[in-house]
């Protein structure tokens, strides 16, 4: 039996423009691009699926025009879309929800200097008008930016409504995904995610490659120990 390709994508996807930068935001790039690479990971790398997107800092928008106007989420999170999610990022720098045809399961706000306070005010409100399924705010101060060092909401009906957020006795705060199946955590100004049903965290950056090279050394022992029983 063979499986049905995947529809080739949107017929047109507007090249959105790049957001503003602001050097005052530099020190959120760690936390955002953390966020993105280990979500992107574990989908497509640990769960071995090709149809979720995961991006960040482009426009997310109802439509083109209004990019401008719209905020610019740090990271985005599109589940069970019927194309190659690579085509988004390749032709649309950004998340047009009348284009791709959905809106984002879940967003993530990292906290900073500049937008801080918008990001659990008025962005909530502009999300939740979006139909993003859930929101999520990550302020690596632990609430110099935010006001709590982690939130989630989720769209009922139209409107927000807080996810609960746990604080543990080690420090950390912790939240449940539904949209995701993972727990966010805020745990020393760091984002973990955690795995329930595997009982364990997602991989950071760091791990990733500490894993990547016990891998390789790994080959490489292989490899030598084949070469050496060859050569009797």
């Amino acid at each position: 039996m063979t499986s049905k390709a995947k529809p080739a994508g949107p017929t047109h996807l507007t090249m959105l423009p790049d957001p503003p930068e602001d050097e005052r935001d530099m020190q959120q790039l760690p936390h955002i691009a953390t966020a993105i690479l280990v979500l992107r990971a574990y989908y497509r790398h640990t769960l071995g699926r090709s149809d979720v997107l995961v991006s960040g800092e482009g426009y997310l928008c109802r439509r083109a025009g209004e990019a401008r106007r719209s905020p610019h989420p740090d990271c985005v999170v599109a589940l069970n879309l019927p194309f190659d999610p690579d085509i988004v990022e390749q032709e649309g720098n950004g998340y047009t929800i009348e284009e791709i045809g959905q809106p984002p399961d879940f967003v993530l706000d990292v906290g900073s200097t500049t937008s801080g306070l918008q990001d659990y005010t008025v962005k909530r409100d502009i999300y939740a008008g979006l139909g993003v399924t859930e929101y999520w705010r990550f302020d690596p101060t632990g609430g110099r930016h935010h006001d709590v060092p982690l939130a989630g909401d989720t769209l009922v009906e139209g409107k927000y409504e807080p996810i609960p957020v746990e604080n543990g006795p080690d420090g950390a705060h912790r939240g449940y995904s539904a949209a995701l199946s993972l727990e966010l955590r805020w745990q020393e100004g760091r984002l973990r995610f955690f795995d329930p049903v595997a009982g364990e965290y997602l991989p950071s950056l760091e791990e990733s490659l500490a894993q990547r090279d016990q891998a390789q050394a790994r080959v490489r022992e292989l490899e030598e120990e084949l070469r050496r029983l060859q050569g009797r």
